[in-house]
C-alpha cells in the first residue's frame, strides 16, 4: 500500500518536469487560423489567430434601410430623390417652401359671415358679404348709431303724458324707447344764484362780475371814419362830395352820426343829410337802426323818420337799406353796397352802387316816383399805416356813373342838367 503511495506521488511530480523537458526537444505547434466566427480582434492580437483581410464590397441597400449618416460613412449609397407633388392636404407651405411639393393654388370661396373676417377677405382667402341694415331695438339705438345709419331713432312723443318710462313707438321690428322728460328738482334752486356769494362778500361779488362782464364784451368804442372825401371831375362840372360816419358804444348797442353831401366848387351846396341813429345788434353781422334825418339846402329843409339795417353780408360784400319817412309824408329810400377787393396788403379796388327810390313825386326837390337815381363807380386807394399809431390814410382814384330815370329825369331836363354823366374822381379814405 505504500509502495503503491509513493508511485503515484512519483509520477505526478515528474509530469511538469517532463513536460518541460519534451518543451525543448519537440517543435512548436503552427498556429492555426480559426474561424472568423471565432476569431475575434483580441484573439488575433494575442498571436491565437490570424483575422481574413475584409474585401469591401457595398451592396446596395435598400432606400428604407440607407440613412443619410450610413452613406456619409460610405456604407450605402442614397438614391437620388425623385420629386412628386405630395397632396394638397399634405403640402403645406414649408414643405412648398423647401422645394418638396407643390402648392395648388388656392381658389377663393364664401365662407359663412361667422368665420370670415375683414383680414382673410383682405387676403383674398374669402368673401365677407354685405351686411343688411337692421333696426336695432331702441334700447341700444343711441344718436351716435342713429347717425350712422345702424338704427333709427323714434320721435319723441309731445304731449302724450305717458307716465310709463318705456312708452315708445314701434320702428320696423323694434320699439323706440323715449326716456321721460322732468324738470328739475326744487333743491336746483335752494341756493343762492350766484355761488360765489357763499365764500365772498357779496358787494364784492357783484363788483367783480360787473367788471367781467364789462371786460368782455361790455366795453365801449368808437370810431370816426370819412368814407369818401373827393373831387369830381365830368361833364364841364367840377365839384366835390363827401360821406363820413362816427359811433360810439358797445358791441350791442351803438350811436351812429352820418352825414353825406355834394356841391359845385365856387357855388354852394347842392345837398347836405345829417343822420343822428341808435345801433342794435340782431346777430353778428347786421344792426338795425332807427333815428332821424335833417336835409339842409337843396330845396325846403326836411326832416325824416329814419328805419334801416346795415352790416356784413355774406361774401364780404359791406351793405346798407334804409327807409324815409319826412315831416310831409314823403317816403324815400336808399340802397347801397360795396366791396373790398384786396389785390395786395395795402393796395385796394373797392367796387360800389348806390341806388334811390320814391314813393311819389316831389317836385320841389326835383324827384320822381320809383327808381329816381342810380350809381356805379370803382375806387383804387393804397393804405398807409403810420407806426405812431395815427389815423390811416388812404389816398384813392375812381370813376362813377350816374343817371337819372323816369320822373326824374324830366325834372333834370326841366332844369337844364344832364340825365347821366361819367365823373373822373380823386379822394383821400382816412379812419381812426
Amino acid at each position: 500500500m505504500k509502495r503503491m503511495i509513493f508511485v503515484l506521488l512519483a509520477s505526478v511530480a515528474a509530469s511538469p518536469a517532463l513536460a518541460q523537458h519534451g518543451g525543448h526537444g519537440q517543435p512548436a505547434p503552427a498556429p492555426t487560423s480559426a474561424p472568423p466566427a471565432t476569431c475575434t480582434p483580441e484573439h488575433a492580437a494575442m498571436g491565437h489567430c490570424t483575422l481574413p483581410t475584409p474585401v469591401p464590397a457595398p451592396a446596395p441597400t435598400p432606400r428604407q434601410t440607407c440613412t443619410p449618416e450610413h452613406a456619409a460613412m460610405g456604407h450605402c449609397t442614397m438614391p437620388a430623390p425623385v420629386p412628386a407633388p405630395a397632396p394638397a392636404q399634405t403640402c403645406t407651405p414649408e414643405h412648398a417652401a423647401m422645394g418638396h411639393c407643390t402648392m395648388p393654388p388656392p381658389a377663393p370661396t364664401t365662407a359663412p359671415a361667422a368665420t370670415c373676417t375683414a383680414e382673410h377677405a383682405a387676403m383674398g382667402h374669402c368673401t365677407v358679404p354685405t351686411p343688411a341694415p337692421s333696426p336695432a331695438p331702441a334700447q341700444t339705438c343711441t344718436p351716435e348709431h342713429a347717425a350712422m345709419g345702424h338704427c333709427t331713432m323714434g320721435a319723441q312723443p309731445g304731449a302724450s303724458g305717458s307716465a310709463d318710462p318705456h312708452a315708445g313707438h314701434q320702428i320696423g321690428n323694434a320699439t323706440a324707447v323715449v326716456p321721460p322728460v322732468a324738470p328739475p328738482p326744487a333743491e336746483a334752486f335752494s341756493g343762492p344764484a350766484h355761488a360765489q356769494d357763499l365764500f365772498f362778500d357779496p358787494r364784492d361779488a357783484v363788483r367783480s362780475r360787473t367788471g367781467l362782464a364789462r371786460e368782455h364784451g361790455g366795453l365801449t368804442a368808437s370810431k370816426f371814419l370819412i368814407d369818401r372825401l373827393e373831387a369830381s371831375f365830368g361833364d364841364g362840372r367840377e365839384g366835390y362830395s363827401w360821406d363820413a360816419q362816427f359811433w360810439y358804444g358797445g358791441n350791442i348797442d351803438k350811436f351812429w352820426l352820418k352825414t353825406e353831401g355834394e356841391g359845385a366848387f365856387g357855388g354852394e351846396f347842392d345837398g347836405v343829410e345829417v343822420q343822428g341813429l341808435w345801433s342794435h345788434a340782431v346777430n353778428p353781422w347786421f344792426d338795425l337802426q332807427a333815428g332821424v334825418r335833417q336835409d339842409i339846402g337843396a330845396g325846403p329843409d326836411r326832416t325824416h323818420l329814419v328805419m334801416g339795417i346795415q352790416g356784413l353780408a355774406p361774401y364780404w360784400f359791406e351793405v346798407e337799406a334804409a327807409a324815409f319817412l319826412s315831416t310831409r309824408g314823403d317816403v324815400t329810400a336808399r340802397v347801397e353796397a360795396e366791396y373790398d377787393l384786396r389785390l395786395t396788403q395795402a393796395l385796394i379796388l373797392q367796387p360800389t352802387a348806390e341806388a334811390d327810390f320814391s314813393l311819389q313825386d316831389i317836385p320841389e326837390v326835383g324827384i320822381g316816383s320809383g327808381i329816381t337815381t342810380a350809381e356805379i363807380g370803382a375806387r383804387l386807394r393804397y393804405e398807409f399805416f403810420p407806426r405812431s399809431g395815427a389815423a390811416v390814410i388812404a389816398p384813392y382814384i375812381g370813376v362813377s356813373y350816374e343817371r337819372a330815370f323816369g320822373r326824374t329825369e324830366d325834372f333834370r331836363s326841366a332844369a337844364g342838367e344832364d340825365a347821366d354823366g361819367v365823373k373822373l374822381l380823386f379822394g383821400v379814405r382816412t379812419w381812426f
